[in-house]
């Protein structure tokens, strides 16, 4: 293998790598942290303390996951995580001295992936990291699902209140109703529930 190719590959090597942004206070627990890490598919980029701003952080370094180590998760973080969670989802990693049911239970709510008691034990943390990844895809695949069942009921539904309105208004068979909005689509070159609230609009505004 030549230089170029021995460089390609390291280059490669570290685009594929899963990027942390690594929270922690302890400069020689993150230290063990990050080399435990070594030659795995992630990598610590980024490390902070507990006291920046998580939000901020996640939304200038754009990192793959977060790892928090940290004695006890207070309000500010978990309201941050919080709102991670609903606007700019990432896997997240929670280790904490906090062994109380409440906070870990607040800890989950609040979008944590993983929620660890005690030290990162450097035997393990490439495991708990992958298992986080595991659940917070599959939680991510699960919630699209759940999105994409209630547009397709939320669609379905204005279907057939515009088909009645066209049966009511033209009086046409449901059959008849659902062609004509069919081929409206066609015509107008838009999805059908498009083409169903618009006739619902212009039908109950001429009544």
């Amino acid at each position: 293998m030549n230089k170029n190719d021995s460089h390609h590959e390291n280059t490669t090597d570290k685009r594929d790598k899963l990027s942390i942004l690594l929270i922690d206070d302890d400069q020689t627990r993150a230290s063990e942290l990050i080399a435990a890490l070594e030659n795995s598919r992630y990598q610590v980029n980024h490390l902070v303390s507990s006291g920046a701003s998580l939000l901020k952080q996640v939304d200038d370094l754009k990192p793959d996951m977060v790892v928090i180590d940290i004695e006890s998760p207070d309000r500010d973080i978990l309201d941050s995580l919080h709102t991670l969670s609903n606007f700019n989802p990432k896997p997240i990693v929670m280790f904490s001295e906090q062994e109380d049911a409440d906070i870990i239970t607040r800890s989950v709510k609040s979008g944590v992936s993983a929620y660890v008691c005690g030290n990162a034990d450097p035997k393990r943390v490439r495991a708990i990291l992958d298992a986080a990844l595991a659940r917070f895809e599959d939680y991510q695949s699960v919630k699209q699902e759940l999105v994409n069942t209630k547009q397709e009921l939320e669609a379905t539904k204005i279907i057939d209140t515009a088909k009645r309105l066209l049966m009511k208004s033209r009086n046409m068979s449901e059959n008849e109703a659902f062609h004509a909005l069919r081929k409206m689509a066609m015509d107008t070159g838009q999805k059908i529930e498009q083409v169903a609230k618009t006739l619902i609009s212009v039908l109950n505004t001429i009544k």
